[in-house]
């Protein structure tokens, strides 16, 4: 790994020299760019006056919250959970809906790797580098596809520079500690002479295994499975080290930019889940974009992203190779802004995304498939005095196919997965949104939408065990498209230092795809309902026996209420701010009324932040409730109260902003066990942990 951080310490490098060695041509004025959010509306919105609800993570607040993974940095913003597969993976988690449902973006292109097809596969982006995340929660298919009926997860990087930059800046972060004792250091530098603008990037992390209180295994389940030896005190096979970098280089003038940009991550961890398997993944991507503005009247602007992405991991058991997973894939996006129609405002857009899949070895659990998607879709704004409203439509075509019995090693047929084949789907999907700003600091957005999703490849296709879930799972390649429709009422506020919002959501799929117990049970082999020789394998072939999960597709409904709150207590000389959130979800199966599996309990708590001269101080304790409304078969969870802390302190340096911070994560010491994870009753938080780090911005 350390000779690609060569290659990009070396590329970032010449990215310095050359920017300064244009130093002497004339600039161009750097624009002012407001700051908007852009992924849940691409006429740019500020969040009180976007009618989908969103979050956007940035500057101090991401400092603070940076965490080894993207869907633990982000656990806790309203109505976000995360995955947690152990320390290593983790997959944001949106109002109760995970994988295919949430689109993960890096700069507005889709990351295409394999994080949605299996918990324990990491999402190839470190957060260290990121500047900003933006997510949008609940539906927004308009734009992203019917992949994103739960929501969206934007990372923005700048990887590729959209403004100009005039001389060099950039920031170094490094941390360490915690219960993991992770050691981490990100460097993002950037360069420019007002018309070239280059970026370059490095970071590298390593972690131990994670300490946790108490015993690995939960007590529910050391009671239902004793075993003579328990693991206490630490996480066994949660170690990591992770490095990757990448370099980026536009043209910029006054009415537009383009660029290029080209990354790489690189990660080796273990998978908690059994206890000598780790994954080697390696992914690499280029990365192109541009936008020209001021065109005409009739087209008044243009944009383009397109992504290649280059996915390889290797899953090794005792550090020899088992099953290796690849993607390539491909994203282009095209929107453009038209003239104005009266008060009417808008942008049409296509898309196109196409992905190559191939899974080989001994635990290969689907075929080698390929997905192609087109799509085309609109968006339009008409302000109403007091009201804004917005609505758009969005037609999408999916080809999903199986190359058949292929998918293990040199070419030989597995029966398991059958003949080559191809299943097409054509998906609508429309929304309507209205924001009404009824008093000065006060409005109300509504928002609905409807949303037809073609169901993946591994729910149409997989058939074979999952290591990772300890089940043998069983795709039904007759699945029709997943429709739902979705309603958000959401109540806003900000008045000067004090903001705030309240927001209700209903989600109604008519045919949800989920992942549920057949009630059947599987040899390792696919021998179906195999007699058991007593041991927990096949008295017929001796292979393990494993449950069945069979995806099915049963009426379902999301509905629940989230909120957040801070308010400014007092400010005289320093300023004291308090803060409160709650989320809550409530899923159920609708035609028997079960609870559907892994959604997170009733989340609520608070915090206070001080901040004077050049400290800040920041206290938080979060609730989370029992959850013991659960699916049959899943396990009950007890909650725990998480109270951490953080001291920042900046210091004084000539040139530059130089912080040190401390933080303090689990104080009470709990026992805390995600919910939503599939490791919930092996794999806790981390136990009581301090963290150290530095950052310089200059």
């Amino acid at each position: 790994m350390m000779k690609r951080n060569t290659f990009a310490l070396a590329a970032m490098a010449a990215a310095v020299h050359a920017a300064t060695a244009q130093a002497q041509q004339t600039p161009v004025p750097a624009a002012t760019l407001p700051e908007v959010v852009v992924t849940g509306n691409p006429l740019g919105s500020d969040l009180f006056e976007l009618a989908s609800p969103a979050s956007l993570l940035h500057g101090a607040e991401l400092f603070r919250l940076r965490a080894p993974t993207l869907g633990d940095t982000l656990d806790g913003l309203p109505g976000v959970a995360a995955t947690g597969f152990g320390p290593n993976a983790s997959r944001p988690v949106i109002r109760g809906l995970d994988g295919d449902r949430i689109r993960v973006l890096q700069n507005g292109a889709g990351v295409l790797d394999a994080s949605s097809l299996s918990f324990d596969h990491a999402v190839a982006i470190d957060p260290l580098v990121i500047e900003r995340a933006e997510v949008v929660r609940g539906p927004a298919a308009l734009f992203y596809g019917g992949n994103a009926v739960g929501g969206v997860v934007n990372v923005i990087d700048n990887r590729i520079p959209q403004s100009a930059i005039n001389g060099i800046s950039g920031r170094v972060e490094t941390r360490f500690g915690g219960a993991a004792r992770e050691k981490a250091t990100g460097v993002v530098l950037e360069a420019g002479n007002g018309s070239l603008a280059l970026h370059a990037d490095v970071h590298t992390r390593d972690t131990e295994d994670l300490r946790i209180k108490g015993f690995a295994r939960s007590a529910r389940l050391r009671a239902a499975d004793p075993q003579a030896v328990e693991a206490q005190g630490v996480l066994p096979n949660s170690a990591s080290r992770s490095d990757g970098g990448a370099v980026g280089l536009s043209h910029v003038w006054a009415k537009g930019y383009v660029g290029i940009s080209r990354s790489a991550h690189n990660t080796f961890y273990g998978t908690v889940a059994e206890p000598e398997v780790t994954i080697d993944l390696q992914s690499s991507r280029w990365d192109l974009a541009g936008e020209v503005r001021e065109l005409g009247r009739v087209i008044r602007s243009v944009k383009f992203r397109a992504g290649h992405t280059d996915y390889d991991h290797t899953e090794l058991d005792a550090g020899v190779p088992a099953t290796r997973f690849r993607n390539k894939g491909r994203d282009l996006h095209v929107e453009a802004v038209h003239g104005d129609l009266g008060p009417l405002r808008g942008v049409i857009g296509a898309q196109a995304t196409d992905f190559d899949f191939s899974a080989l070895g001994a635990e290969a659990f689907v075929p080698s498939t390929n997905t192609r998607v087109r799509s085309l879709f609109f968006f339009e704004e008409l302000p109403l005095g007091s009201v804004k409203l917005s609505f758009g439509g969005r037609h999408e075509r999916s080809e999903v196919g199986s190359e058949g019995g292929g998918a293990v090693p040199f070419g030989a047929v597995d029966p398991r997965f059958g003949a080559a084949q191809t299943r097409t789907f054509s998906g609508n999907s429309g929304a309507l949104g209205a924001v009404w700003s009824f008093m000065p600091g006060l409005a109300l957005a509504v928002n609905g939408s409807y949303t037809e999703r073609a169901p993946t490849y591994y729910e149409l296709y997989a058939n074979g065990p999952h290591a990772a879930t300890g089940v043998y799972e069983v795709g039904n390649t007759a699945f029709g498209k997943e429709k739902s429709k979705a309603v958000d009422i959401a109540l806003r506020m900000k008045s000067g230092k004090h903001s705030g919002s309240i927001s209700v959501f209903h989600n109604r799929f008519s045919n949800y795809i989920g992942l549920f117990d057949s009630g059947n049970t599987r040899g390792a082999d696919g021998e179906l309902n195999p007699p058991d020789a007593g041991d927990g394998t096949s008295l017929n072939t001796g292979e393990e026996i494993l449950p069945e999960f069979a995806w099915r597709a049963v009426p379902a409904r999301f509905r629940g209420i989230e909120g957040e709150g801070r308010f400014r207590v007092f400010e005289r000389g320093g300023s004291l701010d308090l803060l409160v959130h709650a989320s809550y979800v409530r899923a159920d199966d609708r035609s028997s009324g079960q609870p559907l599996p892994r959604i997170a309990p009733w989340r609520y708590g608070a915090g206070v932040e001080y901040r004077y001269d050049r400290v800040s101080a920041r206290l938080d304790a979060t609730v989370h409730d029992d959850q013991d409304r659960v699916a049959p078969g899943e396990r009950p969870t007890d909650g725990y109260t998480m109270l951490n802390a953080a001291l920042t302190y900046r210091l004084p340096a000539k040139g530059m902003r130089l912080e040190a911070f401390l933080r303090g994560i689990n104080l009470l010491d709990e026992e805390a066990r995600n919910h939503v994870s599939f490791l919930k009753d092996i794999a806790p938080l981390g136990r009581r942990s301090a963290q150290l780090g530095l950052r310089g911005q200059f």
